[in-house]
């Protein structure tokens, strides 16, 4: 399959915490979202994200008016990375191997292995109500950040360099899964109040061999 090289990876002036790791791994896809008004504690790209959301998050413009978040052109202005977290998600959750070319793919390696946790979290016969209120009541429950014990993918992502980094960074992710949730919820809900098998199907899939 071919592979999606973050424009990010190209920013010039582009504020990064600590220094890059060495190790890599084989390619698959790659994260495709670049855009201005990015920081990186821990390597990790603070991108702007479409949310209302509260956190530290640069906030791009909303969809307009009759336009589809399923059918986003990635020049839209209004476009994220997670648009392409969702975008990329069935085709990068094959994948045990991952090269990590810059903080865009560490955001989307986060992203998709969220996506798993949330689908995880998602019964057979779940009701839309019952699986939002799951969802969101995770969203913003104590979790992880690199540097963390918890942290699956410390090898490859660098601990934030001070204590405000890392409250940063936490927000960031906690604003980050609240917006990622509500936009899958939409998606596996999208024929009605029965979560569709279909996404379901993919609830067991590791990424990396990895789950959050």
């Amino acid at each position: 399959m071919p592979s999606y090289h973050s424009i990010f990876l190209q920013e010039p002036d582009v504020r990064v915490i600590g220094a890059p790791p060495s190790s890599s791994s084989l390619l698959c896809a790659q994260a495709s979202f670049a855009h201005t008004h990015t920081l990186e504690p821990g390597n990790f790209a603070l991108l702007p994200l479409r949310t209302r959301a509260r956190g530290p998050a640069y906030t791009l413009p909303a969809l307009p008016a009759g336009a589809s978040e399923l059918e986003l052109d990635p020049n839209n202005e209004s476009y994220d990375a997670l648009d392409e977290v969702l975008e990329l998600f069935r085709a990068n959750t094959f994948f045990r191997n991952f090269e990590i070319r810059g903080p865009a793919d560490r955001l989307l390696i986060y992203g998709i292995l969220y996506i798993s946790d949330c689908l995880s979290k998602i019964k057979p016969g779940m009701s839309s109500r019952e699986a939002e209120k799951a969802l969101m009541s995770a969203a913003v429950d104590h979790f992880a950040i690199p540097g963390d014990a918890g942290f699956p993918l410390n090898q490859s992502f660098e601990a934030p360099a001070s204590k405000n980094d890392a409250e940063t960074l936490r927000q960031y992710i906690s604003q980050m899964r609240q917006e990622l949730a509500m936009r899958l919820l939409r998606r596996v809900y999208a024929g009605g109040d029965v979560p569709s098998k279909w996404w379901l199907s993919f609830n067991k899939r590791k990424f990396m061999g990895k789950s959050l």
